[in-house]
């Protein structure tokens, strides 16, 4: 009896593997553009499905994937180097290692604000600014204005963005850091429909226009300013009323510095995954870099990782930047699943659950893959989207119990991404339902 049973179980298995694979590729929308599919089931030795599983795609943020896993693997869970400094007699020379959080404006980190307060030393900012280029290789020169392509540094500064929001008072529009203000020209207009802002494409010069009153009192937005060393000195020495001397000398960047811990790296990896924030990815490849070589290099972050961390996966990476945004970053599924694999044996299950975006509930999903009424989220996954390509790769919980390991990868489509998704919902869904 048990043989009987369990030989039914094989081929009720079998059905539901073979219609998962016939929604795949049988599908009219999938059909419309290039798509890679892969679906594991970790107990079992083969996948259960394969489509375009070794082909090359653009996927967008699911580089994301590669980035936590490179950053959790060195820089672990504890607290971030928000800073390198040494100390020559009377003075206190420090650098920037790429930490993002100082000051962010969700991060609200202020350790190193408050050990330069503290310090009665001369202050010396060792200029490192020319380690990291503030865009990424093959990204879009009209992004500068957008908060998904803010600046890479060596020492961001308010995640490196200011922020308006609607005020309370009488100046009706805040900005974090306050010292933009004089730098904000703008208008309001009865015929806007709500709030526009924008940079000039050099300079920090910012200007809006904004119906007030139509503006729902929680309207928040983020422009990147242009970052430089000269500026970062400047509002250091502002905020800590005492004067930040700006210096170049590359002899002082081959000592060992001190290093000051500051910020749970956890709250990063969350943001990052969970919002799909491109800064914080980008900021966490440079402390990769710091780490490891005591410089800030994201190719260099990137070359370790594939030589030391990845060199098992199926097909070489081809990686470029730590957010997704260049259309030059190449994966093939097969290659995610093996990422995912390595993720799920290194890393609590639980906090795979706290940085991902969940379905249904929080981050990038949360209005997408939805569980039964009073049922907890089935998908954990990493989202990725371009104008030519979109993504979602990550864990399903099935019905059974089983958790499984998927990726797609779709690229070229002519159609809206949402038509992609809702057929993507149903069959991620018919495979937590049946499988």
């Amino acid at each position: 009896m048990k043989k009987i049973i369990l030989g039914l179980l094989i081929v009720l298995s079998s059905c539901t593997v073979q219609k998962i694979n016939k929604s795949l590729s049988k599908s009219e929308v999938f059909e419309k553009g290039h798509f890679g599919f892969m679906l594991v089931d970790p107990e079992k030795e083969k996948p259960l499905v394969e489509i375009n599983s070794d082909n090359y795609f653009i996927a967008a943020s699911n580089t994301k994937l590669f980035t936590f896993y490179t950053a959790y693997s060195i820089l672990g869970g504890g607290l971030v180097n928000g800073l390198n400094y040494l100390e020559k007699g009377d003075s206190l020379i420090f650098w920037g290692t790429g930490d993002p959080s100082f000051l962010h404006p969700d991060l609200k980190n202020n350790k190193v604000l408050d050990f330069l307060k503290n310090s009665g030393k001369n202050l010396y900012l060792l200029n490192n600014f020319d380690q990291v280029n503030a865009f990424g290789p093959g990204w879009a020169w009209d992004w500068y204005n957008a908060y998904y392509a803010t600046e890479r540094s060596a020492f961001p500064m308010y995640g490196n963005v200011v922020r308006f929001q609607k005020a309370k008072d009488d100046q009706k529009i805040s900005v974090i850091p306050e010292r933009f203000r004089t730098l904000l020209s703008g208008k309001e207009t009865e015929n806007w429909q709500g709030y526009q802002f924008r940079r000039d494409r050099f300079s920090n010069l910012f200007s809006y226009q904004i119906t007030y009153e139509k503006v729902d009192e929680d309207f928040e937005t983020d422009i990147p300013f242009v970052t430089s060393a000269e500026l970062t000195s400047v509002m250091l020495s502002e905020l800590l009323e005492k004067r930040v001397d700006l210096i170049k000398n590359e002899s002082y960047l081959k000592l060992d510095p001190n290093k000051l811990q500051t910020h749970p790296v956890d709250s990063i990896y969350a943001q990052m995954m969970k919002i799909s924030d491109n800064f914080l990815a980008e900021q966490l490849l440079l402390l990769v870099s710091d780490q490891l070589a005591n410089t800030l290099s994201t190719s260099e972050a990137i070359s370790y990782a594939k030589e030391n961390l990845l060199a098992d996966l199926p097909d070489e990476p081809v990686w470029y930047d730590g957010s997704g945004l260049s259309s030059r970053n190449m994966f093939t599924p097969r290659s995610i699943i093996a990422l995912l694999k390595k993720i799920r044996e290194e890393v609590p299950l639980e906090k795979i659950k706290a940085y991902f975006p969940s379905g249904g509930e929080s981050g990038t999903i949360r209005s997408w893959y939805k569980a039964d009424e009073g049922q907890a989220p089935y998908i954990y996954a990493k989202t990725g989207t371009l104008s030519m390509a979109n993504s979602l790769s990550g864990y399903l919980i099935t019905k059974s119990g089983k958790i499984l390991h998927f990726s797609c990868l779709m690229n070229n489509y002519q159609i809206p991404s949402n038509d992609l998704k809702t057929e993507l919902q149903k069959v991620l869904y018919y495979i937590h339902d049946t499988y």
